[in-house]
């Protein structure tokens, strides 16, 4: 799995997984057939809205650090991942620099919007 994908699962599973209420017994049957999960469409998904709840208690600058914006989903924020990262979002030229990371949590932001999330626009920029 790319490292994008865990970036944007980590985001958008988490409102697929609060939007999913539980499901009650039948009583009339010894075993109730699962019933499938909501399907939650991605534009639906407020990025901003889910990392500020997954950084509850924590103390992460996601809105402009890469780091840690990988550091709350769960991503090992070493250099080879950004540069992977940096590389699956386009840049081939990443070197880690403080520039380069800016503009590379701009990417995130920006695929992530492309891939259907609710992004706010200063995020965008």
């Amino acid at each position: 799995m790319s490292i994008f994908s865990s970036i944007k699962d980590a985001i958008f599973g988490h409102k697929a997984q609060a939007a999913t209420p539980p499901q009650p017994a039948d009583a009339g049957t010894a075993a109730a057939a699962p019933a499938a999960a909501p399907s939650v469409a991605v534009s639906d998904v407020d990025v901003a809205s889910n990392l500020d709840a997954m950084n509850a208690g924590k103390d992460l600058n996601w809105k402009t650090s890469v780091v840690d914006l990988m550091k709350l989903v769960g991503i090992d924020p070493s250099y080879e991942n950004r540069k992977s990262l940096a590389h699956e979002l386009g840049n081939a030229d990443y070197s880690g620099s403080a520039d380069d990371n800016i503009q590379l949590q701009k990417q995130v932001m920006k695929a992530l919007a492309d891939n259907g999330g609710s992004v706010p626009a200063e995020l965008l920029d």
